[in-house]
């Protein structure tokens, strides 16, 4: 089934909102796309999400530019720090990312083809799982850091965000944002330089995913025996995405702007009630069968 425009535009608001919210935007695309029966799995449908990550990053670079040309870019000096930062911060998620993948496919899952493990993560009720693991360290982490933290970014806590994000890739409902955030706070960092810091680590890890996925997508459609899509019919979908990635770029902006005014305001507790609720709606989903 193709989607609609009306559909891709409401996957682009959802994806863009819930991307960078502290909510988990595969969760809440995967829902939508279930609710509207759309299939999260199929090539086209990842064809979209590709294109509507783009979007989202893009609202990224846009919001917070003008913050890290004050900060992280404001001379030589402080470039080379955050490159550092930034290096030392992606290089652990890296590794800790590899190590979470050998153990899943090698240990846990050993004879498990790489498409079932991938499938496998999509389902709900784990899904849910990680959405309450993720709610309930939000939560915490507002409850127990009330007042804004007084630390600087340094190479120790950029290794354990680094940590932090990698623990999140494999698993989808994981918040990335959510995860890195709460992890700078309790170390004490400066709410405002912990997300600006998270998001610095979105954009570089974000393209390399992106293309991965593109790659992925581009691979199935070439192939005879197991594409539902041809390269003709993701072209088709070019123009729609575009579409969504507006939708998607809107969303992400408005979204930041909240998340920067809870977190300033102290109220970074209330995502992780919003992620226990939503992950309560997610396992009676899966009871109903979706």
């Amino acid at each position: 089934m193709e989607p609609t425009l009306l559909q891709i535009l409401l996957l682009g608001l959802v994806q863009g909102a819930a991307e960078l919210l502290p909510v988990s935007s595969s969760a809440h695309v995967i829902v939508a796309e279930k609710l509207i029966g759309l299939d999260p799995a199929s090539p086209a449908m990842t064809f979209l999400l590709v294109m509507l990550h783009t979007g989202t990053m893009i609202a990224v670079i846009a919001y917070f530019w003008k913050a890290w040309c004050k900060t992280f870019f404001v001379n030589a000096a402080s470039f080379k720090t955050t490159v550092w930062h930034v290096g030392v911060a992606t290089i652990t998620t890296l590794a800790v990312f590899g190590i979470l993948k050998v153990l899943i496919e090698k240990v846990l899952m050993h004879g498990t083809s790489h498409d079932e493990i991938e499938d496998l993560f999509g389902h709900l009720p784990l899904i849910g799982a990680a959405l309450l693991i993720v709610g309930l360290l939000i939560l915490i982490t507002g409850l127990i850091r009330k007042n804004d933290g007084t630390l600087p970014l340094d190479l120790a806590s950029s290794f354990w965000i680094g940590v932090s994000q990698g623990i999140c890739l494999p698993f989808r409902g994981l918040s990335r944002s959510g995860t890195t955030i709460s992890t700078g706070v309790l170390l004490g960092i400066t709410r405002q330089r912990v997300e600006e810091f998270s998001f610095a680590l979105a954009v570089v890890i974000t393209p390399p995913a992106i293309a991965k996925e593109l790659m992925r997508v581009l691979k199935h459609a070439g192939s005879v025996s197991s594409a539902p899509v041809t390269h003709v019919q993701l072209l088709h979908l070019l123009g729609p995405g575009l579409f969504g990635m507006v939708g998607s770029f809107i969303a992400g902006i408005l979204a930041l702007k909240l998340l920067s005014s809870w977190l300033e305001k102290g109220h970074w507790a209330w995502f992780g009630y919003y992620c226990i609720a939503f992950s309560g709606f997610v396992f009676f989903l899966a009871s109903r069968g979706y």
